[in-house]
């Protein structure tokens, strides 16, 4: 890989909207086929029996997906997410840190398909997302 193109990962890693920066959302590794990342859970982040909510799981996995389909897309392109589905394992305590992992199932011309894992702090896995994400062009980007 050119050091050009870890530039240009770094700096759509470093982009991140003000969404993911509401989780705390810290970008370890971005390349096209990898993206790692983590967060610490806190108590703004929890549901009524104590542990993170479900919904951060989502929103962080949502915002995974479409930062690593950005890595895959030429200039002008855009994305945006048209399916989701999450299977919650294991329950996050408040102040652990949790790490993600997403990698791509399917890199198309119109959609890519994306699994971001969520470890706790022990390793254990706590939850998967899939999502798909459509491909837009610069003319669809028009809102």
């Amino acid at each position: 890989m050119q050091n050009s193109d870890q530039k240009r990962y770094d700096k759509i890693a470093d982009d991140q909207p003000p969404f993911a920066l509401h989780f705390g959302l810290r970008i370890l590794q971005a390349h096209p086929d990898c993206l790692r990342a983590e967060f610490e859970v806190t108590e703004a982040l929890s549901n009524r029996n104590g542990v993170l909510h479900g919904g951060a799981i989502m929103g962080v996995a949502d915002n995974l997906g479409g930062t690593a389909t950005f890595l895959n897309l030429a200039a002008g392109q855009g994305t945006t997410t048209i399916e989701s589905k999450t299977n919650f394992l294991r329950g996050v305590a408040i102040g652990e840190t949790l790490s993600t992992e997403t990698t791509p199932v399917h890199r198309g011309r119109r959609t890519q398909i994306w699994t971001t894992r969520f470890f706790r702090s022990d390793g254990k896995l706590a939850a998967v997302v899939t999502q798909t994400q459509m491909i837009l062009s610069a003319q669809d980007r028009r809102w």
